[in-house]
């Protein structure tokens, strides 16, 4: 990962000069492009202008239509990087977080797809806003597993109906079942939802705070994301088991 930080590092700085009146190298900015997109791991991290700007003269094109000075085009450029380089500089990516994308893409729903994103992106700057976003990955994945199969929540539902309800529908409910292990495991993951409720009202960023609110760390942004990336996982591979009889 050392090589790859350096690499993106490097594509920042190339487009940060570009961007502030210096003339680069074409050759340089489509190699270190292509090397940051085929990064499969990170993909939603990667600033979203180097989908779109296949050249460098089409990123020039944008960033000077965008931005009229140096200084902000170089704020632009540091904020869209900043999320990249950070988990780099921590180690790299999560190895599940790959298997959690892919999953998840695999789904037509843009608000699942916009929940995760935004809980890979705000682990290390911003806790508060991934612990929030880890509830809504849930919350969505159940409103769409439900909305397919016509079933109703009401208005305002919290994240324990929408999860009991969407559990009942996939034969997921640990009272479904009779063996011991299945009843346990499965009584895991209400546990899992029920901490995650508990964890976002008390240390994400959706209420107001006292004087002397606890204030989340990374480590439990962390925690918080995993846990709801793998449920939200393993709830959308069932329910594609189900519609597919196997």
């Amino acid at each position: 990962m050392r090589e790859f930080y350096e690499q993106v590092l490097s594509l920042e700085n190339l487009l940060i000069s570009q961007a502030t009146g210096h003339a680069e190298d074409s050759g340089s900015y489509t190699l270190l492009r292509q090397v940051v997109l085929s990064q499969t791991s990170v993909d939603s991290l990667v600033p979203s202008f180097l989908r779109t700007c296949r050249t460098l003269g089409q990123f020039w094109e944008f960033i000077k239509s965008e931005y009229g000075t140096y200084a902000e085009r170089r704020r632009f450029i540091w904020a869209a990087f900043h999320p990249l380089l950070e988990v780099l500089e921590s180690g790299g990516p999560s190895p599940s977080d790959s298997v959690v994308s892919t999953a998840i893409e695999t789904f037509d729903s843009a608000h699942v797809q916009s929940a995760w994103s935004k809980a890979l992106d705000r682990r290390s700057s911003d806790p508060e806003g991934a612990i929030t976003a880890a509830r809504s990955l849930l919350e969505s994945v159940c409103k769409h597993i439900l909305d397919e199969a016509n079933i109703e929540y009401g208005e305002g539902p919290d994240l324990g109906k929408l999860y009991r309800l969407t559990a009942e529908h996939l034969k997921l409910a640990p009272s479904q079942h009779t063996e011991h292990v299945f009843k346990q495991i499965l009584g895991g993951c209400t546990a899992v939802i029920e901490g995650l409720g508990a964890l976002r009202n008390r240390l994400s960023d959706s209420h107001g705070k006292g004087k002397v609110a606890a204030k989340p760390a990374a480590r439990h942004a962390e925690l918080a994301v995993n846990l709801a990336g793998s449920l939200a996982m393993f709830l959308l591979s069932t329910y594609k088991a189900r519609n597919e009889g196997t």
